[in-house]
């Protein structure tokens, strides 16, 4: 039996896949550092009618690479002007675009997911504004489900503050904080070899009362010292519902050559 029987029996044996994105739509939460998302039709049914009389719509979209549910490139963030590796960063955006570390280079990731729900394992829907989520939250969290993150994973993280993307402001909580990942708890995260982490938050990490996006410590370990992609706005209810833990990740962002950022859906496969 080849391997393709074997991942197609496996699919046919019965699988359920969770949206772990949001659906793009104009208006919707986002970060004042990005632009926003907007889509209008361009063209209308009956705007022109064919001979045989068809019609066709469609649609201008202008978007940011880090709006909505999507996967920052290793070119997004450098530090006393290097980017991870070390290349330099003012050489990298020459020309309007990245020539080192762009969106096209994020990999499509078909692999191992874990679902690490910080919010259940605190018995409450939406964690503390400003919480910082530490190491022994993420540890204690794997432990619930049985299943810690290891090289090549995905580590879905889980605030509930995900239940907020319909109120733009309270989102975003630029005077509350908003919950998130602290140092501590991303170089647990590194330890562990994964490719990317994602959360339900606009910044992925911890954000105090009316700091904002001043400083973004978290950005610089993963990105910048270890390669390791961020994935932001993740819709995660429904995947707290189903009780996720373990579970195939189906990421793959769009190759936005010289991007800093793409947008992505998300999906975690499990057995129905």
């Amino acid at each position: 039996m080849s391997a393709t029987t074997d991942l197609l029996d496996a699919v046919r044996a019965g699988t359920r896949i969770i949206e772990l994105g949001h659906p793009l739509y104009t208006g919707m939460a986002g970060s004042p550092n990005h632009p926003g998302f907007r889509m209008t039709l361009e063209r209308r049914h009956g705007d022109a009618v064919r001979p045989d009389g068809g019609s066709a719509s469609n649609e201008v979209i202008v978007t940011g690479g880090h709006t909505g549910t999507h996967v920052d490139a290793l070119a997004h963030v450098s530090h006393e002007g290097r980017l991870h590796g070390g290349a330099d960063a003012a050489e990298s955006q020459r020309g309007g675009k990245h020539t080192v570390h762009g969106a096209e280079t994020i990999p499509p990731m078909v692999t191992r997911g874990v679902f690490l729900d910080v919010a259940a394992l605190h018995g409450v829907d939406v964690l503390e504004a400003g919480y910082g989520i530490t190491a022994d939250d993420l540890a204690r969290a794997a432990a619930r489900v049985g299943a810690e993150p290891g090289p090549g994973d995905v580590a879905v993280v889980r605030t509930g503050w995900g239940r907020l993307f319909g109120d733009p402001a309270a989102y975003v909580g630029k005077e509350t904080g908003v919950p998130g990942m602290t140092v501590d708890g991303a170089r647990w995260l590194v330890e562990r070899g994964i490719v990317a982490t994602g959360t339900d938050t606009t910044a992925y990490e911890q954000i105090p009362a009316g700091a904002g996006h001043r400083v973004l410590p978290v950005h610089r370990v993963l990105l910048v010292e270890h390669g390791i992609h961020i994935v932001e706005h993740l819709a995660l209810e429904d995947a707290a519902e189903a009780g996720l833990g373990e579970f195939l990740a189906v990421f793959a962002p769009l190759r936005i050559v010289g991007g800093t950022g793409a947008p992505v859906r998300p999906l975690a496969v499990v057995r129905s």
